[in-house]
């Protein structure tokens, strides 16, 4: 395909030098990226899979119809159905499109080079984000039994999981010990070939709780052994709970590297952000992010990861205040609905009460914003223009929020401590919001 005079505009790096495989052995362009399931539906998928598991390898992946179509339909210029998150900017207004060309521009006259008009191409991966197992020890309400292994462990405890639905199969046998099996003599092959060949250009440590791999402090260390680290660029999402590791310290290790990204999630200061994120301490995770502060080179490579619940539209200001202390950027989402019953979602409000409260934290942040905090202002100013779910979805939101009420108390029994109704206490319009439905 012949190279146009400018940059198709929804063209995207990612299919031409990444690869991402989940928890359940599940390929996608991207965590983003919305497509159908290969054999366990995932949250935000398109489509529902078989329920069987058959895995494929990077080889079957790569070149697939698939990926070989979403490929030629953004060198033509159109824009392939799996990129929404990113078009809509339905989970921040800073787009992963936009991270892949910062990261590869570098990389764009080679896809013209490399791919035919079938989309494949004879380029191969050289960012990675592998996550080799649902391993975490924290349970976040938005969260569930398939990134977290907390969760797994507290919905099978309390007859959680609806076994007649397909995409819950991976937690039965004889598909578990297959899972397992095929992720480490296939994924990790393919991980640790690309790792000993030295491609590795690029890595995303995601979970599950990445610093709870063991994998994770293996290959980094391998890394720094053949030599090549000040080559690579290390990037994580991870819950900053530990940043030890059998005598291996984290930001020691990032040391040898080209450069670093870590953006620890946190979702609200104090009592709120431990309610949200059930195992979180939070002057512990202040301690080691602050170990991390002293040993940062530039103000990019710590971020304060902050996905917006509806408790934590109170926590907007102190997570502020928070990045203003600690002279670092303030990574804001949004909660991602797919249904109506996720009322963690601060699009579950009615759109009068969502806008009163918005409208009030952009006059105090406006005036004071930076570049620092530039992503929380965006992300506020673009929810006045998103639908609330009684915009989206009229009465099957009115007929299904109940639900998600009642899924949410549920957990509050099973956990015990701070509930919702304490938590949006602090704010008596939310507290009648919850109280009305």
């Amino acid at each position: 395909m012949n190279k146009p005079e400018s940059k198709p505009e929804f063209l995207c790096m990612a299919p031409w030098t990444h690869t991402y495989l989940s928890p359940q052995s599940e390929r996608r362009l991207c965590c983003a990226s919305r497509e159908p399931a290969q054999n366990f539906e995932q949250y935000i998928d398109t489509a529902g899979g078989s329920g069987k598991y058959n895995p494929l390898t990077l080889e079957e992946w790569w070149n697939s119809k698939h990926v070989k179509d979403i490929r030629s339909t953004m060198m033509k210029g159109d824009i392939p159905d799996a990129c929404q998150v990113c078009n809509h900017k339905l989970l921040n207004t800073d787009v992963y499109r936009t991270y892949f060309w910062h990261m590869f521009k570098h990389k764009y006259d080679d896809i013209w080079k490399t791919t035919d008009d079938t989309g494949a191409t004879t380029m191969r991966p050289i960012s990675w984000d592998y996550r080799f197992s649902n391993l975490c020890n924290f349970k976040c309400r938005m969260c569930g039994d398939m990134l977290s292994s907390s969760w797994e462990t507290e919905a099978k405890k309390h007859d959680l999981i609806d076994e007649n639905n397909p995409k819950n199969n991976w937690l039965k046998e004889p598909i578990r010990s297959e899972m397992k099996r095929w992720q480490t003599d296939a994924a990790e092959k393919e991980f640790g070939s690309a790792v000993e060949q030295g491609t590795v250009e690029e890595i995303y440590w995601v979970g599950g709780e990445p610093l709870m791999y063991e994998q994770h402090w293996e290959y980094m260390k391998r890394i720094i052994e053949l030599g090549y680290a000040d080559r690579v660029y290390a990037r994580y999402n991870t819950n900053l709970s530990r940043v030890d590791y059998k005598g291996n310290n984290l930001w020691n290790i990032l040391g040898h590297f080209r450069d670093w990204q870590v953006c620890a999630s946190i979702d609200g200061t104090g009592e709120t952000g431990e309610y949200i994120r059930t195992g979180l301490k939070y002057d512990q995770w202040l301690d080691h992010f602050k170990q991390g502060v002293a040993t940062m080179k530039h103000q990019r490579q710590l971020k304060l990861d902050y996905t917006l619940t509806t408790p934590g539209l109170m926590e907007i200001k102190n997570m502020v205040l928070l990045a203003e202390e600690l002279n670092v950027e303030l990574l804001t989402k949004v909660t991602f609905a797919f249904d109506p019953t996720i009322l963690l979602s601060p699009m579950a409000l009615t759109r009068e009460l969502l806008d009163e409260i918005v409208d009030e934290t952009v006059d105090w942040l406006r005036p004071r914003v930076t570049p620092l905090t530039q992503s929380c202002l965006d992300v506020l100013t673009n929810m006045k223009n998103r639908p609330t779910f009684e915009e989206q979805w009229g009465e099957w939101a009115e007929k299904e929020m109940p639900t998600g009420k009642r899924r949410l108390k549920n957990l509050d029994k099973i956990r015990g401590g701070n509930n919702m109704e304490y938590i949006l206490a602090h704010d008596k319009r939310l507290l009648e919001w919850w109280n009305n439905l």
